[in-house]
């Protein structure tokens, strides 16, 4: 007996060496870390904790240490950084370029679009879409915004004053928004069975994937595709991929047709709510160059959908929350607007939003304190060095942008909410990487000013017709580990009516 007991014991002991001394393994635990568990490090960490003591334990450790902190549990080994120096060794160049091992989990709903794919065909893709991107172009969707806008508006006066939970309420308006930009189809005039199944189906697939990234177990494809949420998912991914590819079909029917226009059309052809082009033009126009196929342009249309509508939702509902709980920025706003439009009720321009100036700044500073996407993950492709430690090639980095923006060094007193840390006077000096909330250098976010236009038009919009009242504070945020900064309860405002006369 005592013979089997050494001889499992032995066992248990090599596995331990293999798992947590290979070459790997002792790079990363040189990094700061916490103390691991014998075999499985520090899988417990993962193991035993929620989604929201998740989210809480990583700010523990960013606190615990300076910049830099390790995580290893066989196979899984992950750098954490949240320093701007290393930020920049890590995304500054495309050294570096490929997705962590996260990003898997949307490939079945995404493939291999601009968010998941790398090199060649990351690049062609890149370069494709910098143009539905293009200053030039970006106007052109303007007038989508304004119409949703419109029908935002009317939802809040229909609150009459009481209390409402911001988070859906954005959430639609924002969805809506992607889809008429970017497949030229306005969800809420859709009124068959898929257009009403395509909305729900957005939900539940985003939910899934985060609770899959919450459960280690399921990170495991056969394990995961043997669940009930793997079975759920495929059904959810068919409904999702049915609607987008009729979309499509009937898009390239009526551009044939010469029914809606084409992202070349003249700029008063926009002026006509049939002749309005929408992100998918683009790619088909490609398309007819020979540069991309049917499986590329729904690889594209459902990246926009994905990365389109949730992560602005997030930023604006943590910007009216801060607003709410901060009537002396809320009244500076107001008073930038009313300069603007005095009593006029006209529709803003894209020169009005470029005035808006102190708007812009509060919108930086809500992604400063509450960034939509928390962290983000690069796999470094070659060895490199992050704060004088050596980082083996293969391994994952997780970027922590909640963290990186709470750095005293480049942002004094980092929970307090002040837009004007970013006045150009108040920005010398800063790191070019201690800011980054649209992620940095090659990969960073193609949308950015497509997403700060559609902000300042719905704020401005909202705040040119009510006042925001609090009632969700600051302190009573708890937020779950997640793709995006999503609380575990709902944020509630008040929107009282302004009388302009």
């Amino acid at each position: 007996m005592f013979f089997y007991l050494f001889g499992f014991a032995a066992f248990l002991v090599v596995i331990h060496i293999l798992f947590n001394y290979n070459p790997k393994a002792r790079a990363i635990l040189r990094i700061p870390t916490t103390s691991g568990n014998f075999i499985i490090g520090h899988a417990l960490n993962m193991l035993l904790c929620s989604e929201v003591e998740l989210f809480r334990l990583g700010r523990e450790m960013a606190a615990k240490f300076q910049g830099i902190y390790g995580f290893h549990a066989f196979p899984v080994s992950i750098v954490n950084i949240y320093n701007p120096e290393d930020v920049e060794i890590i995304t500054s160049n495309m050294k570096h370029h490929e997705k962590g091992f996260i990003y898997k989990f949307l490939q079945p709903w995404l493939q291999e679009g601009l968010l998941l794919s790398n090199g060649p065909k990351w690049q062609k893709r890149r370069k494709i879409l910098t143009s539905a991107f293009h200053f030039n172009i970006i106007p052109k969707y303007f007038a989508t915004m304004k119409d949703n806008d419109k029908v935002l508006i009317e939802t809040l006066k229909k609150s009459d004053g009481q209390p409402i939970d911001i988070v859906t309420t954005i959430s639609e308006y924002t969805l809506n928004t992607i889809c008429e930009t970017a497949m030229g189809t306005n969800l809420r005039a859709e009124k068959t069975k898929k257009g009403v199944a395509y909305k729900t189906a957005i939900y539940d697939l985003a939910k899934y994937i985060i609770y899959r990234f919450s459960t280690v177990y399921l990170y495991s494809d056969f394990v995961f595709n043997m669940t009930w949420l793997g079975k759920s998912q495929k059904k959810y991914l068919n409904i999702v991929h049915d609607f987008t590819t009729s979309i499509i079909e009937k898009r390239k029917e009526a551009i044939k047709a010469n029914e809606v226009g084409t992202i070349e059309d003249n700029e008063d052809e926009y002026l006509v709510k049939k002749k309005r082009a929408a992100m998918l033009d683009l790619l088909i126009a490609k398309q007819n160059e020979g540069l991309i196929d049917d499986v590329g342009i729904q690889e594209e249309v459902d990246t926009f959908m994905f990365e389109g509508h949730d992560t602005t939702a997030v930023c604006l509902t943590y910007t009216l929350l801060l607003l709410a709980n901060h009537p002396d920025v809320q009244k500076k706003v107001i008073e930038e607007l009313d300069d603007i439009f005095g009593k006029d009720t006209r529709d803003a321009t894209m020169e009005d939003l470029s005035a808006m100036k102190y708007l812009d700044l509060v919108i930086k500073e809500s992604l400063r304190l509450y960034p939509s996407v928390p962290f983000i993950m690069r796999q470094t492709t070659q060895p490199c060095k992050l704060s004088n430690f050596e980082i083996p090639a293969n391994t994952m980095c997780a970027i922590h942008i909640y963290d990186l923006h709470r750095n005293e060094k480049y942002f004094p007193d980092p929970e307090k909410f002040d837009p004007e840390r970013f006045l150009p006077e108040n920005s010398v000096g800063r790191h070019n990487y201690a800011y980054i909330p649209f992620s940095a250098g090659p990969r960073n976010c193609i949308g950015q000013k497509f997403a700060m236009m559609e902000m300042k038009s719905s704020l401005s919009s909202i705040l040119r017709n009510f006042n925001i009242a609090p009632i969700t504070k600051r302190e009573d945020l708890c937020f779950n580990i997640d793709l995006v900064l999503r609380t575990t309860d709902p944020v509630h405002v008040k929107f009282i009516e302004r009388r302009l006369d």
